[in-house]
Order: structure tokens, then sequence, then C-alpha cells
């Protein structure tokens, strides 16, 4: 027995008045439960008496329990049906208002059992003989399609879209192309059709793909879209935007007639609409060949797309998107308005920034004085970011237009005269660019840099001007002394500062031998010792061998022409800016990536589609794991440095065919990996559920194994056997007290008063080991493969 409700409590006195014989009260309780709704209470409870209440003339009335069941049907699907003969009573109301309320709502409510009653009143309002009806009806289509597209293919309902774009009701044609356009993107995401069994004589299940020929636009209907476009709403006129924007014109003279015929629609106060245009003649002027026509198209889409520069600062910053986009593939466009793009004071950030980078595609030998200018005063603003990018948008005009590159220098040390520390660093940062694009151009400033020498405290800054000091060190009298500064806090500095440091005391070095050896050694003895980054000690390791081995290959090496630097003139690949021209006014061209990278295919989001993009590459990253450990339990002894360490070839000849195979023939080694690996073993790995036991089986297969009798090793051939003094210096990894072989052979020339690199450090530790002959390497390799990964680790 079911327990009766509650007779006190605010819903059992709305459950009274909904019941109540006074239409006033039914209502003000109506209303009341709205209100309860809007703010979070639970009135599902009171479905039953709401839904009585739908059988009214009042029009707000029925606005209202309409409002109540589009929130609640999705809690109440059973309930539901007991409005279903209501609906369909209004869908054949007199008043159009009603007909058309009626038929939305039941679209909305999304409850599988309210379809089924849907398709009759639907395919009646299609028909209506009032627009607002089929405008209204049109919408509905795409809704229902979303829920069960065979029930649309069915009735025909795409077809009956497809008619009403003819209608002549231009609201009407504008619904119908959002709907058809909508119903041809879901229907892409649609499976295929299974066919029927060919035993069975039952008729096979419906088709739940409409033809596709009904999304074909041809010209009969491109002439209608176009004369409907100056006629409906806003929104109308972006959905046919849309659609002709996806329209492949048959010829030339098709694509100038749509447009001229989309042009007036620059003139329109809504900015969706005027970048909407944009779009279409952007795309449909590619087939344009006609200058006289591609010159009147560009001068007259300036004026709409600077009148979007006063819009309120969240519609200007989408519109300094959309133009950034369309800049970049043609410059010509906003030619001659930069003074629209200069920033004012109460310019947000955001919208600063942008028109920066607008201001430098726009640059030109015409307008940069007046754009220096502008630039200059930008740099004395209290906005420190911006004031940064500002300097460096002095840069970018500099290695833009070579003609500019003079008086760019000059703004920037005027800048760097004001002493104010972030301009003084962002200005070295861009004159470090600018050198790069006007090598042994502009050397008069470097004296003025090094003055400021103090006033750097940030990495890159530090590492522009150590970079400025290494390239033009042989015209810099105190270079070392410079240089020496940097080298006493290099512990401290950051990576890139030692990276840098070490790169310009070597160039200093093959500069000026005679005066920098002392320095130079000290340099790489930190960087080899007391530094804890692998890229810094690489680095000095390689710079090390090369001055101790070769001086002519370091020079070739450390002092080569570097190509010029250029300013990119798109910040997009141009296949993916072809793409984001179709879709300007959305969020693809706002973001600047195309809309598969941030949205999901159909009617997915974005988790849902990451979600399941991530499953795959779970699966591949595990068989990827296994393969791995399985490729290490098949080959032989990789963890054993000993050269000596070699298999007898009488008891392994397969493990060094298999060797041979992997490693010798480099053509053929990714596909022998692979290849080799059996489903059956890697089910066997795969059962192994401690990482750590399969560690240790890694480490006890039988290839590592230390064999009884050992062959004379053959000596390999060392990769930088070419390199003087390099065999004997490459640091040992073994524990032993052995003192090394050297060759007696100096450096040459210049370099042959540098004392203490003929050989890089001997180990890449503390340094109290030293490196073993080979002659004791191959007298110590009985000590087998367990030995050596103690040693190892």
């Amino acid at each position: 027995m079911a327990m009766a409700p509650p007779r006190k409590g605010e819903n059992y006195e709305l459950r009274q008045q909904l019941n109540s014989e006074y239409r006033d009260k039914r209502a003000d309780a109506i209303k009341r439960v709205i209100a309860n709704h809007t703010i979070g209470k639970d009135c599902s409870g009171l479905f039953p008496d709401v839904v009585k209440n739908m059988q009214t003339d009042d029009l707000e009335q029925k606005k209202l329990v309409y409002l109540y069941l589009m929130n609640y049907a999705k809690t109440q699907p059973e309930l539901v049906i007991l409005a279903v003969n209501t609906f369909v009573k209004d869908t054949a109301d007199p008043n159009p208002l009603v007909r058309a309320l009626a038929i939305r709502t039941m679209s909305i409510l999304r409850a599988e059992k309210i379809l089924d009653y849907l398709a009759s009143p639907l395919s009646r309002c299609l028909k209506d003989e009032n627009p607002y009806v089929r405008k209204t009806a049109a919408l509905c289509v795409a809704k229902v399609f979303d829920l069960k597209p065979e029930l649309c293919v069915e009735y025909g309902f795409v077809e009956t879209l497809r008619d009403l774009i003819g209608d002549g009701n231009p609201m009407v044609v504008a619904n119908a192309v959002a709907a058809l356009a909508d119903i041809y993107e879901a229907s892409q995401n649609l499976p295929p059709t299974p066919p029927a069994s060919p035993g069975r004589s039952s008729s096979p299940p419906p088709s739940s793909k409409p033809n596709s020929e009904l999304f074909i636009i041809d010209p009969p209907t491109l002439t209608k879209l176009l004369v409907a476009l100056n006629e409906c709403s806003e929104w109308g006129r972006i959905a046919i935007l849309n659609t002709l924007a996806r329209y492949k014109a048959l010829d030339e003279k098709e694509s100038e007639h749509i447009c001229e015929r989309v042009m007036p629609q620059f003139q329109h106060v809504n900015a969706a609409v005027v970048l909407g245009a944009v779009k279409v003649i952007m795309i449909h002027m590619k087939a344009v060949t006609r200058e006289d026509l591609i010159k009147s198209l560009t001068r007259k889409m300036a004026p709409p797309l600077v009148t979007l520069i006063s819009s309120p600062p969240e519609v200007q910053w989408v519109a300094l998107r959309n133009i950034n986009l369309l800049l970049q593939k043609r410059p010509d466009i906003l030619a001659n308005e930069m003074r629209v793009f200069f920033c004012k004071y109460n310019d947000p950030p955001y919208v600063k920034v942008e028109k920066l980078d607008i201001m430098v595609r726009l640059a030109s030998e015409k307008n940069v004085d007046t754009l220096l200018g502008e630039l200059k005063e930008y740099a004395s603003e209290v906005d420190v970011d911006f004031v940064r990018k500002a300097v460096r948008a002095v840069g970018q005009v500099a290695i833009k237009i070579d003609e500019a590159a003079e008086r760019c220098v000059s703004v920037l040390m005027e800048l760097i005269e004001t002493r104010v520390s972030y301009v003084v660093q962002e200005a070295v940062i861009v004159i470090k660019d600018i050198f790069r694009k006007y090598p042994h151009s502009y050397e008069g400033i470097i004296p003025t840099l090094c003055s400021n020498l103090e006033e750097l405290d940030e990495p890159e800054a530090k590492a522009s001007l150590i970079w400025i000091i290494g390239e033009y060190a042989e015209k810099i009298e105190n270079a070392d002394e410079l240089l020496g500064t940097f080298l006493e806090t290099f512990k401290e500095e950051s990576y890139p500062v030692q990276l840098q440091t070490l790169t310009a005391i070597v160039k200093l070095f093959l500069k000026k031998p005679d005066e920098s050896q002392a320095i130079v050694q000290r340099v790489l003895q930190a960087a080899t010792k007391d530094c804890d980054s692998a890229d810094v000690r690489d680095r000095a390791y390689i710079y090390w061998r090369l001055l101790s081995s070769d001086p002519a290959a370091a020079k070739s090496v450390v002092l080569a022409i570097r190509p010029p630097i250029s300013l990119p003139q798109t910040t997009v690949p141009p296949a993916i800016l072809e793409e984001l021209l179709s879709e300007v006014s959305s969020l693809a061209s706002v973001y600047h990536k195309p809309a598969a990278t941030f949205i999901g295919k159909g009617r997915l989001g974005a988790e849902e589609m990451q979600r399941r993009a991530l499953e795959p590459e779970e699966d591949n990253a595990r068989e990827k794991a296994l393969q791995t450990v399985v490729a290490g339990q098949q080959a032989e002894n990789l963890l054993d440095f000993d050269s000596d360490d070699i298999e007898p070839t009488s008891a392994n000849s397969s493990s060094q065919n298999q060797s041979l195979s992997m490693f010798g023939n480099s053509s053929s080694a990714s596909g022998h990996v692979g290849a080799g690996i059996s489903s059956a073993t890697l089910s066997n790995v795969a059962k192994s559920s401690n990482p750590l036991d399969e560690l240790m089986d890694l480490f006890s297969t039988a290839s590592m194994t230390t064999p009884q009798n050992q062959p004379q090793p053959i000596a390999p051939q060392s990769a930088f056997s070419g390199i003087q003094g390099l065999q004997d210096s490459t640091p040992s990894l073994n524990n032993d007290n052995t003192a090394p072989t050297r060759q007696q052979q100096q450096p040459h020339d210049a370099f042959a008063g540098l004392t203490g690199l003929s050989s890089p450090p001997q180990t890449l530790g503390s340094g109290s080991t030293s490196p073993n002959p080979p002659q004791q390497q191959q007298k110590q390799g009985g000590g087998g493969a367990q030995d050596d990964l103690l040693g190892l680790f």
C-alpha cells in the first residue's frame, strides 16, 4: 500500500490550490511552482496536478505548464504520457501561437514515448498555413532527428524541409536551412544501415540516413537563398551565410554573383552577420580573377571591419582575432588603417596585445615612423607585460622592414637610456635578434649594451648579452673580463645562461687563443665537474674533445655562419589557415585552432572525445611496453659495456645471428624487432603483475650468463678514430685505479700553448677513478655481467 502524501507543508498547499475550482488560485499556484523550481526546490511530486491545468484558454498559464513539463519530463517519463492528448489537441488549435507552442514543447521533451505521437502533428504543422507554425516545425525536425533519425526518414520530414527552402516566407527558408545543416552534420556520424538477412522474408530495418542528394544546393536553390538573405532576421542571415560559405560555385561567374549579393550584409548592425559575410566573400574570392572586382571587394571589406573595433571590449577582441586571421591571408585589406588599431588608455590588456600584433602585421615603409613613435609611447606605460611586448614589437618591425632597422635600433637605444630595468632587459633581448638578422651592421651599440651589464637579472636577458659578447669577442677588448663576471657565478646561474656562457667563452678562445686559455680551462672544468645539468656537461665534453683533437673542426662547428632570421608571415600553417578562414566568426577563428582540436564530432562533447581517444592509447602503450620487455629478454646483454664480453660462437650462434639482424643491418632493424616477438611471448610477459618481477626476469635471462671460454675480442672501430687524442680520453664506467695511457701528440698552431686540454676529464663523477687501457680491460673480462651490473648501479 502506497504511502499517502503528507497533509502539511508547502507542496500540500500547492496541490490544494492546483486542484482548486477557482481559476485565479490555479494560475497563482502554477506561478509559485515555477518560482520554487527556479530557486532549486524539488517540485516533481506535483507533476499530475500541474498536468491537469494544461487544458486552459489562458496562453500565459499554458506556457508556464509547458515550461514545467520541459523541466521534469526526464524525471517523470511515465507521467508525460498523460499530457499527450492535450498536446495533440493543441496542435490543431485555431490560435497559431498555441499550435507552435505545442509542437515546439513536444519536440523539446526528449522522451521516446512522446515521439510516436509526434509524427502526425509534426507533418501537419510543416504544411500549416501560418508561416510562424511552419518555421517552428522546421526546427522541430532537427530535434526529432537527433533523437530518432529513422522516424524522420520514414515520414519524409527531411524531404519536406527541402521543399520549405522554396517557401515564400524568408524566416521559414532560414529555419529550414538551419535544420538541414544540423541534420546533415548529425547524419555524418550515423552508422551505416545493416542489410537485411537473406534467409528471412521480413522487411529490412528502416534506414536512419536520409538521402544525401537532399543536402545538395543547386542553382535554383542558391537563388532562393540569396533572395531570402536580405529579408530574414539576424539568426536567419547567419544560417544562410554559413550555408553559402560551404557552397562550391560552379564557375567564376557564379562566385562573382555570390560576392555581389552578399556585399550589402557589410552594413548590418550585428557583428556576427558582418563576419559571416566577410567569410563568404573571402572563400568565393579565390575563384575571382578580375582585378577590379578583387580590389573593390577588398576596399569595401575594410569599413565594416574598422567599425567592429569600436564595439565593446569582448566583441572587439573577437573581431581582432578574426582580423588577425584575415590579414595573414590578405594583408592589403587594412593596409591604410593603421591608426585604428592604436591602443587606448582604457583598453583591456588582452585587447592591447591583439592590437600590437595587428600593428606589426600592418607595418610598412610608409607608416613605420608613426608606428615607432606609438610603440615608444607604449614603452612608458605602467603595465610591465604590455611594455615588454611593445619593446619586442619594435624588434619585430626591425626584422620585418630592412629600411627601418636603423630607426628601430635608435628607438631601442633611447629606451635603454631610460635605465628602467625591465625595459633595458627586453631591449637587450630584442637587439640580439637584430644582430642575428643584420650581422656586423650595428656594432657601435655594443659598448652601450655592455655598460648595462649590472642591470640584467633575468636569464633570457643575460643569455642574450652573453651571446652578443661571444659573437663579437674579437672586437670587444675586455670580452674576457665581461665573461669572467658570469663565470664567477656559473654554478648559481640558470641552465640557458650556463650554456650560453660556455659557448661564448669557447668562441672567445677560438678568436683570441693567446689571451683566453685560462678562462676556457676554468669554464670547461666548471661545466664538467660542478654542473648538475646533463646538457651543459655534454656540450662541455664535446667542446673539450674538439679543442683537444681538431681545432679546425672546432672552428667550423662553433663559429659556423648562421642563416639570418626572419619574421614569419603567418602564425599557422597554410593548410590550417585555409581551414580557419572557412570558420570565421566561430570559436575556431578565435582560438586559431581547427574545431576538431577542442570539440567532439557530431553530438559528443570534448571531454567524451578525449576519454575515447585515451582508451586506444592506453592499450597501445601497454602493448608497446610488453614488446619492449620481450625485446630486452631476447636481446644480448646490452648493459655489459665491456667490449670483450662476447658470447662464444659455438654456443650462441643463433643469438649472434639475431644480434646481427637487429643491429648490423640498419635498413631492416626496425622490422625485425617487431616481427620477432610472438603473441605467446607477449601473453607470458603480460601475466607478470609485479614490475619488479619483470625487471628481475630481464636481468636473469640465459644470454646474460658469463661465458667460460672467451675468444680473443676484436677491437671496436671508434666513431671518433679520426680525431686525435679521443680514444684514450673516453671516460670509463669501471671502478679501477689503473693509470691511463696517453698519446704524446700535442695540439698544434696557436693552440700549442694550451695546457690540460689534451684530454677531457677521465670520469663523469668525482674524478677519483681513471680509465682502463684496452689490454687490462680484456684481462678483467672474466668478472661477468653481474660484477659489471653492480659497478653500474
